[in-house]
């Protein structure tokens, strides 16, 4: 990069930075996203069904050592949410993935990035209004197509109407599972230091490793459960596409991304220490929720109740978080050549309406897919959404260690949020994220989630190619790069 095309490319972020300040960005957006709501996003993100269902097949198989297995996984998330954070505080922009893929790695990265988390939210978001629906069953004798149908009309409402009312519903969402969690904390604390309820008599921290110990099935069982401990934290990078629209980045998303430590310290390992000293491990089975096995023990009948509650909250989180980012990364795409010119359109509100729909539409399809077969074939494209999901962790780290290399060459401006451990920590992600995938090849159960993958990647080298060829300006540079 010559001097003058570094003097260009400061003087873009300058701009960027100005418009981070102003009531509209740079790209047409509405910057109606506020600090209280950016942060409950962010916590939202990391909290998920992953957590309140999925770790009692976790629990099973490691026992107390699951633990362990949130906290190693949650330091490599961090690393990946601070090497975000770097990148965003060089150039906040929404849809900023396939951004930084176009700028660092090439315009077929940026292409691939961009539709691949799109489709990991659609897929994403049709597994959710699905589930949605199924808890609600857990009250009323509704037929499951019914409340999906209102789900998914609802949250699109909402997705039109403003950002900011998109916001609200997640922070108030979000609410809802940290309310949970952070009670069960509380409630596991009495039992422990009080002795009250029915396992007051039997609850103590040595079930953390009296019952066989910290490992009781091994280390390589507990090495295994880091592939769901990982996809429990999938979406915890939505933060990064709200940069368009906060209303100020700079100063709102290091505070979001710098809160990773404390929210899965007390809401992943914090929460599984105070349930496994109240309930032993060996109590948990694969498919019931540790917080309804917990609540069982304590002889709390609402248990359940509560707990379909806050799962159905949690669904319905995922799925506005899709309709969110799905209609970003279709117009990002457009903006830049790689998809149809008539995503840019905004409303008058800033909001991507076409892309929205047509998101949601999708969505609207895919829970007719599963009402019609609910057997095998849908769960094959389910699992796509895992690694899909994981590519996007992927791309940011290696756009961090490319963006640092130059930065700290002087060929671009340094970042004012700079990732502690540099480009070291960025490969030590990377290497732990290989990892996990080759346990996803070793697993019988995980495997179908990386077959996929090969199609997916055909299908979007095709479509680039014919891109390439009706569209080489497309195909050949970013637009803001």
């Amino acid at each position: 990069m010559t001097s003058v095309q570094v003097d260009k490319h400061n003087a873009g972020n300058e701009a960027v930075s100005d418009a981070s300040n102003t009531a509209e960005g740079g790209e047409g957006y509405k910057r109606g996203l506020g600090a209280r709501q950016i942060q409950m996003i962010a916590i939202g993100g990391a909290i998920g069904t992953g957590l309140f269902l999925g770790a009692g097949k976790g629990i099973s198989k490691a026992g107390p050592s699951l633990i362990l297995a949130y906290a190693i996984a949650g330091v490599v998330i961090f690393f990946i949410m601070r090497a975000l954070g770097e990148l965003l505080m060089y150039r906040p922009v929404s849809g900023s993935f396939s951004e930084y893929a176009r700028e660092f790695i090439g315009p077929f990265a940026g292409f691939v990035t961009g539709w691949t988390y799109w489709l990991f939210w659609v897929i994403t978001g049709m597994t959710e209004v699905t589930a949605a629906a199924t808890y609600m069953t857990y009250w009323w004798d509704i037929p499951q197509w019914v409340s999906a149908l209102v789900f998914t009309f609802i949250l699109y409402g909402a997705n039109l109407i403003s950002v900011k009312l998109f916001g609200e519903l997640e922070f108030w969402f979000s609410m809802v599972k940290v309310t949970a969690i952070v009670g069960m904390i509380l409630i596991c604390a009495g039992i422990l230091t009080l002795g009250f309820s029915d396992a007051g008599d039997t609850a103590s921290v040595t079930h953390l490793w009296s019952d066989g110990g910290f490992f009781p099935h091994g280390v390589g069982n507990t090495l295994m459960t880091l592939q769901m401990v990982m996809f429990a934290f999938l979406a915890v990078e939505l933060v990064g596409v709200t940069a368009g629209e906060s209303k100020d980045p700079k100063k709102v998303l290091p505070k979001a991304i710098n809160t990773v430590p404390w929210r899965i310290a007390v809401f992943y390992v914090g929460a599984l220490i105070m349930i496994l000293s109240v309930v032993p491990w060996t109590n948990f089975e694969p498919g019931v929720s540790p917080f309804v096995a917990a609540f069982q023990k304590m002889g709390l009948a609402a248990g359940a109740g509560i707990v379909n509650f806050v799962v159905l909250t949690a669904a319905l989180s995922s799925c506005n978080s899709g309709m969110y980012s799905t209609g970003r990364m279709l117009r990002d795409l457009a903006l830049n050549g790689q998809g149809p010119s008539f995503f840019t359109r905004l409303t008058k509100n800033g909001l991507p309406l076409i892309g929205t729909t047509v998101s949601a539409a999708m969505m609207l399809i895919g829970v007719w897919i599963n009402y019609q077969w609910p057997g095998e074939a849908f769960n094959y494209v389910v699992s796509f959404a895992t690694i899909s999901g994981m590519w996007a962790w992927i791309v940011i780290l290696i756009c961090q260690i490319r963006y640092r290399l130059k930065s700290d060459r002087g060929e671009l401006p340094k970042s004012e949020f700079r990732a502690p451990g540099g480009i070291w920590a960025s490969i030590f992600s990377l290497a732990f994220i290989a990892m996990v995938i080759v346990m996803m090849g070793i697993d019988k159960d995980a495997r179908v989630s990386l077959y996929a993958a090969p199609v997916w990647g055909a299908i979007l080298a095709v479509s680039y190619w014919a891109l390439k060829s009706r569209n080489p300006e497309g195909a050949a540079f970013a637009k803001r790069g």
